[in-house]
């Protein structure tokens, strides 16, 4: 496997002289504060050899990264039933539109949507004693990093401004896809995406998807062909409505969020994360995309 060293050395340079380094999302309080200026960026190979510059250390908000986690948990627990509550066609619509839902009968679109993240938590709090304790161990295992855990205030912030997902959530409960109280879902569900995680983290998290379910530790989550399907979801869903964009610029499985955060990976090689918190207009962090794009168009590393 080649050193990533120097490559990522030169995508922090490139980053630093960008003018243009997005806006940071200002609908969530806790979020609109954050540095414009950070970047960090971590690559783990499949020998567990981790290249990392810039701000990689330090944690954020994960957000809708969360929700490939909930997913990996909830497809690992209950199977191919899932697919009956949630679909795995992109939406083409913004990651909190509502407009499908009613067509499709509260059957979200795909998981990685706030509506589709809304019915896997309701999954979850079905399936687990303590789910947000039980989901929270289930990262931090996976990680093999009890330092990992949920930002309280984040949680509150989004509870406070999250209107479109109660709307969401009290529309799939009105169609029969929620089983739980629609308060006890969205707690669950503000708490996974407030979860606080660095550069260095993420990817030791998403291993799992880069190395056939196992993780670093070598202990398996997911059979295989879960594993291909998780990963064609996120190629296909991963980025809101950017996601071709995502499979055309830069060619991996991957997931962002709001926080600035994402991570992609290519089976079998490596896995990599980046944070810069200014977004472009789809919600997508504006220098980790360019970033991406440079690490998969220099190395000529990618899935096609």
């Amino acid at each position: 496997m080649q050193n990533f060293q120097p490559i990522i050395n030169d995508i922090v340079n490139e980053t630093k002289r960008q003018k243009d380094k997005g806006k940071v999302a200002s609908y969530i309080p806790e979020l609109s504060n954050i540095d414009p200026n950070k970047f960090g960026i971590c690559i783990l190979d499949t020998n567990g050899i981790e290249y990392s510059a810039g701000d990689s250390n330090e944690q954020f908000s994960i957000q809708s990264i969360s929700k490939v986690m909930s997913l990996s948990m909830a497809f690992s627990m209950i199977g191919e039933g899932l697919w009956k509550r949630v679909g795995v066609e992109p939406s083409g619509d913004p990651f909190n539109h509502l407009s499908l839902l009613e067509m499709e009968n509260g059957i979200p679109r795909n998981p990685l949507i706030n509506a589709g993240a809304i019915v896997i938590s309701d999954i979850l709090i079905s399936n687990l004693k303590n789910p947000k304790s039980d989901f929270l161990k289930y990262v931090q295992g996976i990680a093999n990093d009890s330092s990992i855990s949920y930002d309280e205030k984040v949680a509150a912030s989004e509870k406070r401004t999250g209107f479109r997902n109660y709307a969401a959530a009290y529309l799939i409960k009105s169609f029969g896809n929620l089983k739980n109280d629609v308060e006890t879902v969205l707690d669950f569900y503000f708490h996974a995406c407030s979860i606080r995680m660095s550069c260095k983290q993420l990817v030791k998290v998403f291993y799992i998807f880069m190395n056939r379910g196992n993780c670093l530790q070598n202990d398996n989550y997911l059979k295989l062909p879960q594993v291909k399907r998780i990963n064609a979801i996120m190629l296909t869903c991963g980025f809101y409505d950017e996601a071709g964009e995502f499979a055309f610029e830069v060619g991996l499985p991957g997931k962002s969020g709001v926080g600035g955060g994402i991570v992609a990976l290519l089976p079998n090689k490596f896995c990599v994360s980046t944070w810069s918190p200014g977004l472009n207009r789809k919600g997508n962090s504006k220098l980790g995309m360019l970033a991406l794009e440079k690490l998969t168009t220099d190395t000529g590393l990618s899935i096609f």
